[in-house]
């Protein structure tokens, strides 16, 4: 039941707040939504483990779809993340104006229910309809309240994520047919015997949809003008949150469908994977716009991630599931300070700031903090999930491994020279009045940094969580 009141909280209170008419009040309700769907869900986790709770109800009969949810530890992981981002998300953007408040913070409670139905769907018509309602409200987040170029941005976002979302759809029908049942359940999908041919043309069906949201190089690029485009608070939840649809779609659904395709494409995926964490590294080293930076650093990060879900061992499987978390509270930290920066100065340009470590220490230290775990500093969460991630990779091909690990150094030397060139040096005549942060605004940040050290020092409690489901991936290829 509590798998069910997750969906339930924001999908109910994104509605409830179209009618609010204060902008006050459409903030307050949003973060009391958010913080509602935490407490439900830390409830789930200390009554006991979360993984295999269940809840199912008719649907669409006809159709052969039930309303089915489970709860498995990674799906437990993802929608932990989910909880403890939005309360961030909401309290560190307080200060944001957005005309017809009340539209906003509703689309973004409806965009959290979404991504919590497709964490949660064990029914694949029920996952595609989750998936489109994470998107579509998103879609008008973009378009309305995006930057200048919004409009031909968010076109082109449209444009890939249907593209995707189609071939999903396709694959998802065809394999309807293919059950005994006449069904959309999990179970039944899993079990339909599909040839070593079928596999192959319903794989890429899937990966395609899957890569876009990800998004995978070559399927990456309406994600940096996406970024740059959006509202701060909106990139957070496409950066931290969204493209973790598309990893764990891989892992719910691409491999233990089509597991003779998954083994038989995994070097051309990892091999996109790896090139695409080189290419958006070498690109990131050349932004001079906060926002694109970090935006190429997460192709980096996903790629890695996306790399490791193919070799189907347990160390990389093991340490992508942890890097799900690690990412998305990481990424968040980064995307919270650019909008603490943005909002005090006006700029994301790199080349106009500096010094604001002799005004802002509290900024410049959390910033540090979050920037070195974003390069997986040993102690940093990141650094445990990173460490598995390389090791399994090596595991499969030594030249992947070698390639990819390039990345690490790159990723030292774009994040190394963001904090120099925004933070030390000397003050311009734009920093030089730059004022620290509120302690309002310093606590988002701290929780962040909390869960950075908390999670590199003592990661247990998520290997715990994600164990039963890299074992049943692996079972597959036994």
């Amino acid at each position: 039941m509590t798998a069910l009141l997750l969906i339930l909280i924001p999908l109910i209170g994104g509605l409830a707040a179209f009618f609010l008419k204060e902008e006050k009040q459409a903030k307050s309700w949003s973060l009391i939504v958010s913080l509602a769907a935490l407490a439900v869900m830390v409830y789930t986790l200390l009554s006991g483990n979360p993984a295999n709770k269940v809840y199912s109800a008719e649907w669409l009969l006809q159709l052969g779809s039930s309303f089915s949810l489970l709860m498995d530890g990674m799906s437990a992981v993802l929608c932990l993340l989910t909880v403890i981002a939005y309360p961030i998300i909401f309290i560190t953007t307080w200060s944001s104006k957005y005309t017809s408040s009340n539209s906003f913070y509703g689309l973004m409670l409806l965009t959290m229910a979404g991504l919590l139905g497709v964490f949660l769907a064990a029914d694949g018509l029920l996952f595609y309809f989750f998936w489109e309602l994470a998107l579509i409200p998103v879609y008008f987040l973009c378009s309305k309240w995006g930057g200048e170029k919004r409009i031909a941005v968010t076109f082109k976002f449209f444009i890939y994520t249907f593209v995707g979302s189609l071939l999903m759809l396709v694959g998802f029908i065809w394999l309807y047919f293919q059950t005994p049942d006449a069904s959309f359940s999990m179970q039944s999908l899993y079990a339909v015997k599909l040839s070593t041919a079928q596999q192959a043309w319903l794989f890429w069906l899937f990966f395609i949809a899957f890569a876009i949201k990800m998004p995978v190089f070559p399927f990456h690029t309406w994600q940096p003008d996406t970024y740059e485009q959006s509202p701060t608070a909106v990139t957070m939840v496409l950066s931290a949150l969204m493209v973790k649809m598309g990893l764990f779609a891989v892992v719910r659904w691409l491999i233990p469908l089509f597991p003779a395709g998954s083994f038989e494409f995994s070097n051309i995926v990892i091999g996109l994977s790896v090139a695409g964490m080189i290419y958006a590294s070498i690109l990131a080293m050349q932004q001079d716009d906060l926002k694109r930076l970090i935006a190429y650093s997460s192709i980096a990060h996903i790629g890695l991630m996306s790399a490791s879900l193919f070799t189907l061992n347990e160390s990389a499987l093991q340490g992508a599931m942890i890097q799900f978390f690690s990412h998305g509270v990481n990424v968040l930290g980064m995307w919270v300070v650019v909008e603490l920066i943005e909002r005090q100065f006006g700029t994301r340009k790199i080349s106009e700031l500096g010094g604001l470590a002799q005004k802002a220490q509290g900024l410049s230290i959390l910033l540090v903090i979050v920037a070195l775990a974003n390069v997986a500093l040993p102690l940093t969460n990141a650094f445990v999930g990173e460490f598995l991630m390389f090791n399994g990779l090596f595991k499969f091909n030594v030249w992947f491994a070698a390639i990819g690990g390039l990345s690490i150094i790159l990723s030292a030397v774009y994040t190394l020279r963001m904090i120099q060139k925004v933070f030390y040096g000397n003050t311009n005549e734009l920093t030089a009045k730059a004022v620290d942060i509120s302690w309002f605004e310093k606590a988002g940040l701290i929780v962040i940094v909390a869960f950075i050290f908390v999670l590199g020092v003592f990661p247990k409690p998520v290997f715990a969580l994600v164990n039963d489901t890299v074992t049943t991936i692996l079972g597959i290829f036994k």
